[in-house]
């Protein structure tokens, strides 16, 4: 850019932390490659599914099960539009590099990411520190699970059972046997475990 007219660039991020160029005028420009342009729209997308979801749940339970299903479409259609970016962005690997980087990202969740978060909320009494604290214990169980997804796809099999069970407040899972008498991570009674086909 050159002369007094042109526009100044300055470096912006939204309230979701996705980093824009902004022109003085407002107006907004792409990321400087489209590596970082798909990583963005990768995350914006994952968030708009996991938020319609959530709007969903709530139109239903207030007893508008049309706009309910309006949201619940339109996060599908979010979820589509996320697996094609992360496809794009070539983040799909084999099943081992894929249980890898889960295992990283699980364990990164657990050592360092919700423990400060926790301290946080519990300090400030925000509501905040019940789903940090149950993240910390389940992400550990996670990470575990696929350690052990691992070592048997290294050794060309798949997990020997065949069932799966999610608590759906704090998202312990149980692989094979249903869930013992409570969570043990929220105490839930282990009824309200569902089992994942």
């Amino acid at each position: 850019m050159s002369g007094g007219n042109a526009a100044k660039l300055s470096t912006h991020h939204d309230v979701m932390g996705f980093y824009y160029n902004i022109k003085e005028e407002g107006e907004y420009s792409t990321m400087p490659t489209t590596k970082e342009n798909l990583k963005g729209a990768f995350a914006g997308e994952s968030q708009a599914f996991q938020k319609y979801s959530a709007f969903a749940k709530k139109a239903e339970k207030d007893g508008f099960k049309n706009v309910a299903k309006l949201f619940r479409t339109t996060a599908e259609a979010e979820r589509i539009h996320a697996e094609g970016h992360f496809g794009a962005s070539e983040g799909i690997q084999s099943t081992a590099e894929n249980l890898q980087t889960a295992i990283d990202g699980e364990t990164y969740e657990h050592n360092e990411m919700y423990p400060p978060m926790y301290e946080q909320a519990v300090t400030e009494g925000h509501k905040a520190k019940r789903m940090f604290g149950y993240a910390v214990e389940a992400e550990k169980v996670h990470a575990a699970l696929y350690k052990k997804a691992l070592e048997a796809v290294k050794n060309g099999e798949d997990l020997a059972e065949t069932e799966i069970w999610l608590c759906p407040i704090c998202g312990h899972i149980e692989l094979g046997t249903p869930p013992r008498e409570k969570c043990p991570i929220c105490n839930a009674n282990a009824s309200v475990y569902v089992q994942i086909a």
